[in-house]
């Protein structure tokens, strides 16, 4: 009775954890979706769309970068639960307040807080899940709550389709307090309760730096999530623009691409989770995945003429190439001790997140030096089309030597600690 009560609790946790990413995901993406039709609206001129859009979303991934610190810390010292309940009230609240925004700074400011918010969701909800499964199943788990999650993209693009952009930020807000009356029943992981009665070290983010072997570790950890968070802040976000420069001949939507986009991912992360299983390595599905990317990616970025379906089919096969996001979050989880666990988990998907900034930074230098290198009088730039491959034969290189610096962590026993 008493396994089958720990299996039912294990389900829910899961289930929870799952929903609880749904929304994560659909705040994040929000502000892709909406950005034409909200800056329109507080007075943003077409001219300005560009530079203040990048912004925004800089804003909110600095956001991700401070709450990821902050709340994968909360998450060692006072437990994985207290993370999920914090972090989901701190952004429902900011949703509340975005449908407010009245202008492009005020619009940057709770977006930096609604970063803060969202950075404590993902990890979390996979530390719990890592550590309440068994080693050989966690993978499933962790399969399952990205590929619920990852549907928020769709409900968020399918919401501000059909309603105003305020109501979208306030239907997110709304969710968001749904599912905090929902966890009132989740449960702290085992092993977080095991380390909280010892004494050693818990939370220490100077654990991380301190070490060079454990820093390095670090490190790849984050590198081998970047092109995935290039394809959809860059190639997918921007891609009202691409198409112009690749001679579309009506505008591309963001708001449909990052819906099929995360369509693709959600699909992805189904596959990624069971090849896996199958292999018994994450290291060769990410692997796999990092070069299926570089493939659909090209085909993004050599379609000429490209047609709003063509856009819809590129965009769900750029997501199911980039569909490992459960796969490399799990990966970073399985390489560290207890102690610093919700640690590591909680930070590095939000600096890959947060990694967005300096992108989008050298992905503009690159279009600069393009646009600069083209003659006079041209008609049609393709700096915008230059840059992009030049980013991603970077970012995939970085990645895959970054991968072949962890070790392979499938079916690792959790139950320890750093010291």
């Amino acid at each position: 009775m008493q396994n089958n009560d720990t299996s039912k609790n294990v389900i829910f946790l899961v289930i929870v954890a799952a929903l609880g990413y749904f929304v994560d995901i659909y705040d994040l993406v929000l502000f892709s979706v909406v950005r034409i039709k909200s800056f329109h609206d507080i007075g943003v001129s077409a001219d300005d769309m560009l530079a203040k859009g990048q912004f925004v979303i800089n804003m909110q991934m600095f956001g991700l970068l401070l709450g990821g610190i902050f709340w994968g810390i909360i998450g060692d010292k006072y437990g994985r639960i207290k993370v999920l309940f914090g972090s989901i009230l701190l952004y429902s609240i900011a949703n509340f307040a975005n449908g407010f925004a009245h202008d492009v700074n005020t619009y940057a400011i709770i977006r930096l807080i609604a970063g803060i918010g969202l950075a404590g969701e993902l990890g979390a909800g996979i530390t719990l899940v890592s550590e309440s499964m068994s080693k050989e199943n966690r993978g499933y788990g962790t399969m399952i709550v990205a590929g619920v999650g990852l549907f928020g993209a769709v409900a968020a693009a399918t919401i501000a389709k059909n309603f105003t952009w305020q109501t979208s930020y306030f239907v997110g807000g709304g969710l968001g307090i749904l599912l905090l009356l929902l966890r009132m029943g989740t449960f702290e992981s085992g092993m977080f309760k095991e380390v909280e009665k010892s004494t050693v070290s818990k939370g220490n983010m100077l654990m991380l730096f301190n070490n060079p072997k454990r820093f390095w570790k670090y490190l790849c950890c984050i590198l081998i999530g970047m092109p995935l968070w290039y394809v959809v802040g860059i190639l997918v976000t921007l891609s009202p623009e691409f198409g112009k420069a690749l001679g579309a001949k009506e505008p591309l939507s963001a708001g449909t691409g990052i819906m099929y986009t995360y369509i693709g991912i959600a699909i992805g992360d189904i596959f990624a989770g069971l090849l896996a299983q199958v292999t018994k390595s994450r290291k060769l599905t990410m692997l796999v995945f990092l070069l299926i990317s570089v493939v659909s990616m090209v085909l993004y970025l050599s379609a000429k003429g490209i047609t709003s379906n063509q856009f819809v089919w590129l965009c769900l096969f750029m997501g199911i190439s980039v569909g490992y996001w459960a796969t490399f979050v799990t990966i970073a989880s399985e390489q560290f001790g207890t102690n610093i666990r919700s640690t590591v988990t909680t930070t590095v998907p939000n600096f890959v997140r947060g990694a967005l900034i300096p992108i989008t930074l050298l992905f503009n230098v690159f279009v600069a030096y393009f646009k600069a290198k083209e003659p006079s009088g041209t008609l049609q730039s393709t700096s915008l089309i230059n840059a992009g491959y030049v980013m991603m034969v970077l970012l995939t290189l970085i990645a895959i030597f970054a991968l072949s610096q962890l070790k392979e962590s499938f079916g690792k026993d959790l139950d320890y600690v750093e010291e």
